[in-house]
């Protein structure tokens, strides 16, 4: 019978094969390199960025705002970024509209041409992530897709669609916060040299 320590040694062992497949794919690390050049430019226009997701991801898409409109490893200016997470808005829109409308909602209210949606769903499938990403589609915003699996309906929908190697959802997950903290970093590495 297995114990507790080969549950352990599984799930790290899963979690390293995940991140070797992320290693080795060119056209992933192509896609993160993309996402961080839109991240730089986006800033340097004066344009905005917005990130939704739900569960997991939800509390993904504020960390990456936050590290934004906060600091990630260097002090520097705060950068406009916010993630859809408001409670009074999300139970409004739920109550009069349906849960599927929330975050479409707020594209259509904040978003703007050229700003970013970043819309981070593991399965590619969550009709919330999709209505959202097609309303920022509409209002010219650029679409960016943290995903999983094979990338779900959002794949089509994405200017940047970053899908990462995983057969679970926390192992896919623990690979979007990695691509967060990488394509933060590398855009201050672009918009802050001197800290660097």
């Amino acid at each position: 019978m297995a114990t507790t320590s080969d549950h352990i040694q599984s799930s790290l062992q899963e979690a390293q094969d995940a991140l070797a497949l992320f290693l080795a794919d060119k056209d992933l690390i192509g896609k993160i390199d993309q996402f961080v050049e839109l991240l730089a430019k986006t800033f340097n226009s004066g344009n905005k960025i917005y990130s939704a997701g739900n569960g997991g991801s939800h509390c993904d898409a504020m960390h990456f705002a936050e590290e934004w409109t906060g600091r990630y490893r260097k002090d520097r200016k705060p950068l406009p970024a916010l993630a859809f997470s408001d409670p009074s808005h999300m139970s409004c829109v739920s109550n009069d509209f349906g849960f599927e409308h929330v975050f479409e909602r707020m594209v259509e209210a904040f978003g703007a041409k050229d700003d970013i949606f970043l819309g981070i769903t593991t399965s590619g499938n969550s009709p919330n992530i999709l209505l959202a990403a097609e309303a920022a589609k509409k209002k010219g915003m650029k679409v960016v897709g943290l995903l999983g699996k094979d990338g779900g309906k959002m794949k089509s929908l994405c200017d940047i669609p970053i899908i990462v190697p995983g057969k679970t959802t926390d192992r896919i997950q623990e690979l979007h916060i990695k691509i967060i903290h990488i394509a933060i970093e590398c855009t201050e590495r672009k918009l802050f040299p001197e800290l660097y």
